[in-house]
């Protein structure tokens, strides 16, 4: 079932090769016209709303009448027996012939020529729903088509600010590589001059290693991340460079506390709705299968043949001209009104309608689940709003805080007067604090992408761009 959940917001781990190519410089909006353009799903479906609008044309056509022209020339014996002959399958009785004493191999030319006019005019609506049934189904691929270019604004989105949040995060432990750097060549260096004891050089190489690590996995997140909006934008460039000045504010949306939504209008559910409405339509013709069916005929039949009309008293009578055997000399018309109905179909019909309300029903329960979803998202987004605004604010008071106890630590280390491991752990704090901080500052926008997603309002988040 299609939902938008929380967690494609969030970071996700995915095992994959980045391929590194020349940096792209993208904004919010360019990313997201891009994925809307090449996403292939959008393409398909989009192909799909066209052959829904082919369908409902031929829908309508089912109003016109049957239109049948035929010609037949033959050539061959008229031997017949006393009785009636029809032709399986065929629209005019079959050609006879005297009933003779004896065989005769006497063959000529004949020819048959047919218009048929069969029109069901009146079937008690039935053409009527099926029309109605192909129109929802294009309304339901329009909205199918609608929701999927909202959904995948949203995963574009997140996926953007995901990759400007990996990219905050490897120019944080680059910092922090870089001070551990520093600290281990202090280290080394006091220690050639018997300042501090060897094990601390020691330490500080551990240290530079662990930095190392950490940006390494950063690094690799990154590549990720930046795999990741790749696919979702249909480009192969998986180097990005992104617009981080867009998000060093607080969107001015963020702090509106409206959770009287019209989930009636949101893309998704609106899909949905439409899906029951399919389903009522398709249920409204099984109905109108049960009814009979009024009919127009109209026939006109022209015939030759190369036999002549006195051929019974002189078997002498006929000619092998194949012009004088297939031209027409005798005609008919016919006009009438019928009616069929099948009673049987009632029998058979009524499961099929059953099964039908019951499809509606259950389609029913799915518009009600994906509702009760979105209601609780809206209110999970307002309360990652305030959590997040929280961090937020909290953030540069912790960054703050921890690199005015790494300056501290590292002043009394240097004067020896406190361990390395008190100044690794505030070399520790420092790190994840500003490691925090990027994460907060991005969260922010994330909270705010969530509550447009909730209410089916793309536009509360693309706006502050």
């Amino acid at each position: 079932m299609p939902r938008i959940s929380f967690s494609t917001l969030l970071f996700s781990s995915i095992l994959c090769t980045a391929v590194t190519v020349d940096a792209q410089t993208l904004n919010m909006k360019e990313a997201v016209n891009t994925a809307i353009t090449n996403y292939g799903t959008i393409k398909a479906k989009g192909n799909y709303v066209n052959a829904s609008k082919q369908t409902v044309e031929q829908a309508k056509r089912d109003y016109l009448p049957n239109f049948t022209l035929a010609a037949q020339q033959d050539y061959g014996t008229i031997n017949g027996q006393n009785g009636p002959l029809s032709a399986l399958g065929g629209l005019s009785t079959a050609s006879s012939g005297p009933a003779l004493a004896q065989q005769n191999w006497n063959a000529a030319f004949g020819a048959l020529y047919l218009s048929n006019v069969n029109w069901d005019f009146f079937s008690f609506g039935r053409i009527r729903e099926k029309i109605n049934v192909s129109k929802a189904a294009l309304k339901r691929d329009v909205n199918d088509l609608n929701q999927e270019i909202f959904q995948h604004e949203i995963r574009v989105s997140a996926a953007y600010l995901n990759l400007l949040a990996a990219q905050r995060l490897t120019k944080s432990q680059q910092k922090n590589l870089e001070r551990a750097t520093i600290f281990k060549d202090n280290a080394v260096l006091r220690a050639r001059n018997g300042l501090i004891a060897g094990v601390d050089s020691s330490l500080a190489g551990a240290e530079v290693s662990s930095a190392k690590i950490a940006l390494t996995k950063a690094i690799d997140l990154e590549q990720e991340q930046a795999n990741k909006l790749g696919v979702l934008l249909g480009v192969t460039a998986t180097n990005f460079k992104l617009d981080t000045a867009s998000i060093n504010h607080v969107p001015q949306s963020i702090l509106l506390n409206d959770t009287t939504v019209d989930f009636k209008e949101h893309p998704l559910l609106k899909f949905y709705k439409n899906r029951v409405e399919v389903s009522n339509q398709q249920l409204n013709y099984y109905k109108k299968l049960n009814y009979p069916t009024f009919s127009l005929i109209g026939i006109f039949q022209g015939r030759g043949s190369g036999f002549e009309t006195n051929y019974p008293n002189n078997l002498n009578a006929y000619t092998h001209s194949y012009s004088d055997g297939v031209n027409p000399t005798r005609g008919n018309y016919l006009l009438g009104i019928g009616v069929t109905w099948n009673l049987t179909t009632i029998l058979r019909n009524s499961p099929q309608i059953k099964a039908q309300r019951y499809i509606s029903n259950g389609l029913e329960n799915e518009y009600e689940l994906v509702d009760q979803q979105l209601h609780a998202q809206l209110a999970l987004s307002e309360t990652k709003i305030k959590n997040a605004m929280d961090n937020y604010n909290e953030a540069p008071v912790q960054v703050k805080a921890a690199s005015e106890a790494y300056l501290q630590k590292s002043t009394l280390y240097k004067n020896g007067l406190t361990t390395i491991v008190d100044l690794t752990q505030a070399l520790y704090a420092l790190n994840r604090a500003e490691i925090d901080r990027d994460i907060a500052y991005t969260n922010v926008w994330q909270a705010l992408l969530l509550k447009s997603a909730a209410m089916g309002d793309y536009n509360l988040f693309i706006n502050e761009f």
